[in-house]
C-alpha cells in the first residue's frame, strides 16, 4: 500500500490546501493511506480528524519575531519536535511527504529529506513562507500558485499548479437563489460580502462600525458581515439598537460557499487561500491585507491582482476612513465591478488539488 505523511498547518489557509490534496489522492488512488502531521494545539488537531484523517501532533511552535526569553522554549520544542518527527517516519514508512507550509511541515520536511524520502512543497502565497524557502534544496518537486517563484525556489523543481479550494466552493456560481434565501435576502438588492475570515478582522469591522449609518441609507444594498467569533459578542454589545436593516452580522458563515454566491463584491483579507476562491468564482474583490503576517505576503498577494487590474486594494491603515467611498464607488460603477470579475477570473486555476496529486502519485 501507498503511503504519504501531509504536514503543515497552523491556520486554515495551510489546512483547507492540505485536505483538498489529501481528498484529491483519495479519488485517484483508493489505496493509499494519509498521515497528517500537524501542531499540537493548532486547529488542524480538530479539522482533520473531522475530515476523517488520522493526525499526530509535534509540540513545535513558530519563532517571535524579536529576541524573547520564549525562543528559548521554540528552540526546545523544535528538538522535542524533530525527535517525535522521526520517530512517525520510521514507524510510518511513507513513500513520499508533502510539506503545506508553516512551523508544523519544517521537522517532518527535514526528516523525510534527510532519510532519502522524496519531498513535495505548496506553497501557497507570492512570497515563499520560510519553512518552504529553508526545505526548497531537499525537495523533489515545489508545487506554486503564483508567477516569478524562481526568486526564493530552484527553477528546475518548480511547477505551477495554483491553489487548491474547498470543492464545496466549485457550485457556488449556480446557487445564487439558495444564498439568498438561506441568508434572507431581497433577489432585487446588490450584495456585498464582508469577511475577515472565522477569526475576524478588527480593522475591517472598526470600519464597517465606522460606514454603518452611511450603509443604512444604500437603497438598493444588502450586506453579509461576518465579524468573526473572536470579536462578536463586544460588537453586538456595541452596534445593540443600532444595525441597519439591511446589514446581515454573524460570527463566522456556516455556508461560505452560498455566502459567494450571493455577493456582487466580496471585502476581504488577501491570504492565498481567499484568493484563490475569488479567481475561481470571479468575484470582483477589495482586498485589505492584514499587516500582522511574516513578510507582508499578503500585501504581495494582493499587489499580484491589481497590477492585473483584478482586484482593487486598501492598505489596512486606511481601511476605517476608506473602506466605505471604495465600496459605494464599486457598488455604483457596474462597468469597474464586471472588468474587475472579468479579469480575476483569466487568473483562476481549476482542478490544483488533482494536479498537484498527479505530481505526487508520479513521484511515489
Amino acid at each position: 500500500m501507498k503511503k504519504v505523511i501531509i504536514s503543515g498547518g497552523g491556520t486554515g489557509g495551510h489546512i483547507f490546501p492540505a485536505l483538498s490534496i489529501a481528498n484529491a489522492l483519495k479519488r485517484l488512488d483508493k489505496d493509499i493511506e494519509i498521515l497528517f502531521v500537524g501542531a499540537e494545539g493548532k486547529m488542524e488537531m480538530e479539522k482533520v480528524p473531522e475530515a476523517g484523517y488520522k493526525i499526530v501532533g509535534l509540540p513545535v511552535r513558530g519563532l517571535q519575531r524579536k529576541l524573547t526569553l520564549s525562543n528559548l522554549k521554540v528552540l526546545w520544542n523544535l528538538w522535542r519536535s524533530l525527535k517525535k518527527a522521526k520517530r512517525v517516519v520510521q514507524e510510518f514508512k511513507p513513500d513520499v511527504v508533502v510539506g503545506v507550509g508553516g512551523y508544523a511541515s519544517g521537522p517532518i520536511g527535514k526528516v523525510a529529506a534527510n532519510a532519502g524520502i522524496p519531498l513535495v512543497l505548496q506553497e501557497q502565497n507570492s512570497y515563499a513562507g520560510v519553512t518552504n524557502k529553508l526545505l526548497a534544496k531537499k525537495a523533489a518537486k515545489i508545487c506554486v500558485a503564483y508567477e516569478g517563484m524562481e526568486r526564493f525556489f530552484p527553477k528546475e523543481k518548480i511547477i505551477f499548479t495554483g491553489n487548491p479550494v474547498r470543492k464545496d466552493l466549485l457550485n457556488a456560481a449556480n446557487e445564487r437563489a439558495e444564498g439568498i434565501a438561506f441568508y434572507g435576502l431581497d433577489a432585487n438588492k446588490k450584495t456585498v460580502l464582508i469577511t475577515g475570515g472565522s477569526l475576524g478582522a478588527g480593522s475591517i469591522n472598526k470600519a464597517m462600525v465606522r460606514w454603518l449609518e452611511k450603509i443604512a441609507g444604500w437603497k438598493n444594498v444588502q450586506v453579509i458581515w461576518q465579524c468573526g467569533s473572536y470579536y462578536h459578542k463586544e460588537l453586538e454589545e456595541q452596534l445593540k439598537g443600532r444595525m441597519p436593516e439591511n446589514v446581515k452580522f454573524m460570527p463566522f458563515l456556516k455556508r461560505m460557499d452560498l455566502a459567494y454566491a450571493c455577493a456582487d463584491l466580496v471585502v476581504a483579507r488577501a491570504g492565498a487561500g481567499t484568493i484563490s476562491e475569488l479567481c475561481l468564482l470571479g468575484k470582483a474583490a477589495v482586498l485589505v491585507p492584514s499587516p500582522n503576517v511574516a513578510e507582508d505576503h499578503q500585501t504581495k498577494n494582493a499587489m499580484a491582482l491589481v497590477n492585473k487590474q483584478a482586484a482593487v486594494m486598501v492598505k489596512d491603515a486606511e481601511v476605517v476612513e476608506r473602506l466605505g467611498e471604495v465600496m459605494e464607488r464599486l457598488l455604483q460603477d457596474d462597468g469597474e465591478r464586471k472588468s474587475l470579475s472579468d479579469h480575476i477570473l483569466t487568473l483562476a486555476m481549476k482542478n490544483s488539488d488533482e494536479v498537484i496529486a498527479r505530481e505526487i502519485l508520479k513521484i511515489m
